[in-house]
């Protein structure tokens, strides 16, 4: 069964237009910026601004465009004061949606995320009503088998390791990311997802009618451009998620 890390993924290998990768390179430049910013501009003493650039390169952003967001991070080129904050709501059948917030406009920001849930039949809650049940933690979608999965991903620090049709989803500290990544990929085992993410505690079954719907609204926020990220707790089988993207 499929979460929203898995969707995502399947959604990115699928999103080569140039206007969704240009988007897509203005959310990674803006997690580097905001990571050099706090962590300066080091990627080796700075985990998360390291992570970001990993994330950057995997999805072919160019170096160029990665440099000056290190820049803008650290001060040594002019650029925008992003600000995080979060929203928390719900979907179609119950699903929990957590919203992450990177932008320069609060207000507009605001109103962006809130018509965007009363369009596609969700509904924006209080803070704390949903952020309870998502838990920071690193997760890694890997292909190969099961026992040379394990043994690698366990030795490196991780948690847990749970099957996903073909794949493995592993699940670990978020400081332990780079270690399991590093050791997978030693031992030969194809790693083709590798994020810090915020992990649900329970999750809700989606069947494909509804699945539709709860996928429409968080392909929606994640359009706009002050969402850094959308994390979901819903369990669509990875039939129902093959033909939806399809």
């Amino acid at each position: 069964m499929s979460g929203h890390s898995k969707w995502s993924t399947i959604k990115h290998k699928k999103g080569a237009k140039d206007v969704q990768r240009g988007k897509l390179f203005a959310k990674l430049a803006r997690a580097i910026e905001v990571a050099a910013r706090e962590g300066g501009g080091d990627p080796v003493a700075n985990a998360t601004l390291s992570q970001a650039i990993d994330k950057a390169k995997a999805a072919s952003m160019p170096h160029d465009n990665i440099d000056r967001a290190v820049k803008r991070g650290t001060g040594e080129v002019e650029g925008a004061v992003y600000e995080e904050f979060w929203y928390e709501g719900y979907g179609p059948g119950g699903v929990a949606l957590y919203v992450q917030i990177l932008t320069d406009n609060r207000n507009r920001a605001a109103s962006d995320v809130r018509s965007t849930f009363s369009r596609n039949e969700g509904n924006l809650g209080e803070p704390g009503s949903v952020g309870y049940l998502f838990t920071q933690k690193a997760y890694v979608l890997a292909s190969g088998d099961e026992d040379d999965v394990m043994l690698a991903a366990l030795e490196a620090g991780a948690e847990d390791v749970q099957p996903s049709g073909d794949q493995w989803e592993i699940t670990g500290a978020p400081g332990d990311l780079g270690a399991i990544k590093a050791a997978l990929e030693d031992a030969g085992i194809e790693v083709e997802t590798a994020e810090v993410t915020q992990i649900p505690a329970t999750t809700v079954p989606v069947a494909e009618a509804q699945a539709r719907q709860v996928l429409r609204l968080v392909d929606a926020l994640e359009d706009l451009d002050d969402v850094q990220a959308v994390f979901a707790n819903f369990d669509i089988s990875d039939e129902v998620l093959a033909t939806l993207a399809g």
